[in-house]
């Protein structure tokens, strides 16, 4: 069983194109899944993630402190900043504007963890980012969409730091709590954590397409240039920043997946909760979360035949 989950969930970007080009061709497919479904799924996921986090996980961070900070704030500052400046340069319509600067403000996606080892990164040190980022993601998401999203369309901060929060905080502080009182069954549930993961945001694309076909279809050009080249920015700029400052490779690399890969789970759903008048807000989450995958896949193989040395 555990090969089978391994082999479905190496799959996760085949899946998510696969069931995201069903829903565009054929919406009535996945209309079903709506506001609700897509809350608690994406809840479930962090549920899974904080089952597999132990106290020891959190004590990590003061072993490696340098190494997470510059992870940290590469991922509040480079990615939202890069954000409002694709918005900007490709002068986007305000629907897809506020949804670019929304994934940009979002923590680190999951996905991160399994790019890293593949790319032979520092995959502790992925761990620990995507935690942070996550944890405190109910403070700096609201914070940077307000700030930098403000000027196309009113937000509502307080609202999105509430949503933040118990798509974030709530859910991966129960996990926790589980597997420090009831560490067997944390074992038992957090074994199929992944694949809950890979199932749900795979079904949040599929609903967000299908409910924002028309949308998507006569801007999908813009959607993807924009989404490509936040991404491309984030990867980028986060190893250059990581080698500047004299990092080993390793977390060169880390610092790259973490900053690059976003969790557009979270900003389609947040999108879908707080700007259901913009489609194109939550169409923003999908079309980064299935380019994040190829370009950090692309990576991880290209670094995969390049070991660090340090």
């Amino acid at each position: 069983m555990k090969r089978f989950f391994d082999w479905f969930n190496n799959l996760y970007p085949v899946w998510l194109v696969t069931l995201a080009v069903i829903a565009f061709f054929k919406p009535q497919t996945m209309l079903w899944f709506d506001k609700p479904w897509i809350f608690w799924s994406l809840a479930a996921s962090m549920l899974g993630m904080g089952l597999t986090l132990s106290v020891d996980d959190f004590k990590a961070i003061g072993k490696m402190p340098g190494s997470v900070a510059l992870g940290f704030v590469a991922q509040y500052t480079i990615m939202p900043l890069s954000g409002w400046l694709v918005a900007t340069s490709l002068k986007l319509d305000p629907g897809l504007a506020v949804g670019i600067i929304l994934v940009a403000s979002c923590p680190g996606g999951m996905a991160s963890n399994m790019i890293s080892y593949l790319a032979k990164a520092n995959v502790a040190l992925s761990v620990v980012l995507t935690m942070a980022s996550t944890m405190l993601a109910f403070f700096f998401t609201p914070m940077w969409t307000s700030l930098l999203a403000g000027k196309y369309v009113p937000v509502d901060a307080w609202g999105l730091c509430v949503s933040a929060f118990q798509l974030t905080i709530a859910p991966v502080v129960l996990g926790v709590l589980i597997r420090w009182k009831l560490p067997r069954t944390a074992d038992q549930i957090g074994a199929c954590g992944p694949t809950v993961a890979v199932l749900a945001f795979t079904l949040v694309s599929g609903g967000i397409v299908a409910a924002s076909a028309e949308a998507i279809a006569a801007n999908f050009g813009r959607l993807a240039l924009a989404a490509f080249l936040l991404h491309l920015l984030g990867f980028g700029v986060g190893y250059v920043i990581s080698k500047v400052l004299r990092y080993p490779e390793s977390v060169a690399r880390t610092v790259s997946i973490e900053v690059g890969m976003q969790n557009g789970g979270m900003a389609a759903s947040l999108a879908r909760e707080h700007f259901a008048a913009m489609p194109l807000a939550a169409a923003a989450g999908v079309f980064s979360g299935v380019l994040q995958n190829v370009i950090g896949g692309l990576l991880a193989a290209w670094w995969k035949r390049r070991p660090p040395s340090a």
